[in-house]
């Protein structure tokens, strides 16, 4: 499928034209790269391109509740800033955000409310910046 039939089918079942048009602008506005290749087989894109396309056509179906697992998963350290800002502005404009990240500092410093696994257990929880200031976490997850 190529770019735009990827972002039609996130909003396959929108009814509402006007937002599905205003949601298509600010996928085009975070990601001008899928607007410059709309007509492009997705699968032929990089790996970044390809995690940008997966939440925008996620953000295409005009959700209030996103899910993110490990979006910054195999991506250049620049790319990452992206992601994050584009995350921040998501959850600015009113939706909620769960993020699944291995790269702690990156959700910590995203995030409102954090819980820490291991093996699958929750360890601790609680505001992320308070956690970002832990030294268990730091010495464990952080590198400090």
């Amino acid at each position: 499928m190529t770019v735009m039939e990827n972002l039609e089918m996130g909003g396959y079942l929108r009814k509402d034209k006007a937002g599905y048009k205003k949601d298509l602008e600010m996928v085009f506005d975070h990601f001008p790269v899928l607007q410059e290749r709309i007509k492009q087989l997705a699968g032929t894109m990089s790996g970044g391109q390809q995690q940008m396309l997966a939440m925008a056509r996620a953000l295409m179906s005009g959700p209030r509740l996103i899910v993110m697992d490990e979006p910054s998963h195999g991506l250049s350290p620049i790319m990452c800033q992206e992601i994050a800002r584009i995350i921040v502005d998501i959850h600015k404009k009113g939706r909620t955000i769960i993020l699944v990240e291995q790269n702690a500092m990156l959700a910590l410093s995203l995030a409102d409310t954090a819980y820490v696994l291991d093996t699958g257990n929750v360890i601790l929880a609680g505001e992320a910046k308070s956690l970002l200031e832990n030294d268990e976490v730091k010495k464990a997850y952080l590198g400090g």
